[in-house]
């Protein structure tokens, strides 16, 4: 786990934005494509909007880059509390992504329609099983989930990243993709990674900015157990970065 510490919030976006064109780019070298998995909140869609203003944004060919969501709001599809809808607003309808390679969770159904009705879910377990079935397709032979070049994470002030809250069924997960009901976050249904799927990353990158982030920053960076603190089980492959602010990092022995 590496720490690592910004002066403010806005600088956080900004030179996140920066290491995250460079690792895109580096793996595009490596493997003529790229895989992301973003994720929403305050901090993380700064840092898209901060990508899209990059003047190297156009290095990344976005063409070849597959994008996913750690976890979704399973509301309907044309909700403003959706991540991929707050992310295609700050960034991806303005590159030039192919759509085969944007890979959205199931949304909910409109009021009465059926199960998977016009791309709409009645219950989030079914949205739930053909996300893991997506990872699945682009899995390299014999495993369950691709391995994600970079996999983003916001963390909550209680010590949650995707929709995994402290003490839930999902921190004990083995399933790529769980149905969350009734989090403690509204909304109640959600979608969401497991630790298994996280981990497969090659690189995992926690982002907090914030003092109200500060407790759980901390007491990830000593070493707590993911059960009862889920950032702690937040680990990639070759790298896992915490990339915080200096409120965030206040009681990490980190702040300034």
């Amino acid at each position: 786990m590496e720490l690592i510490v910004h002066a403010d919030a806005g600088l956080l976006a900004k030179a996140a934005a920066a290491r995250l064109i460079t690792a895109l780019v580096d793996a595009q070298a490596q493997r003529g494509e790229a895989s992301l998995v973003l994720t929403g909140g305050g901090i993380g869609i700064a840092l898209l909007r901060a990508l899209r203003t990059s003047p190297a944004l156009d290095a990344v060919n976005w063409s070849k880059v597959d994008v996913w969501w750690g976890d979704e709001r399973f509301v309907p599809a044309d909700s403003p509390d959706r991540n991929s809808h707050q992310a295609r607003e700050a960034l991806l309808d303005h590159v030039p992504v192919d759509e085969k390679r944007v890979f959205e969770a199931g949304a909910l159904a409109a009021a009465g329609g059926s199960q998977h009705d016009a791309g709409g879910y009645a219950e989030p377990e079914q949205a739930a099983a053909d996300y893991a079935a997506a990872l699945a397709a682009r899995a390299p032979a014999g495993a369950a989930v691709p391995a994600f070049d970079v996999l983003l994470l916001g963390i909550g002030p209680e010590g949650h990243v995707a929709s995994i809250f402290p003490h839930s069924p999902a921190a004990a997960a083995a399933e790529p993709v769980v149905a969350i009901r009734e989090s403690p976050k509204p909304p109640p249904n959600r979608i969401s990674f497991t630790f298994p799927t996280i981990q497969a990353a090659r690189q995992v990158w926690v982002i907090a900015a914030g003092e109200e982030k500060a407790d759980a920053v901390a007491t990830a960076v000593a070493g707590a157990d993911a059960w009862g603190l889920p950032a702690a089980g937040a680990h990639g492959l070759e790298r896992t970065l915490w990339l915080v602010d200096r409120a965030a990092a206040s009681r990490a022995g980190q702040g300034g």
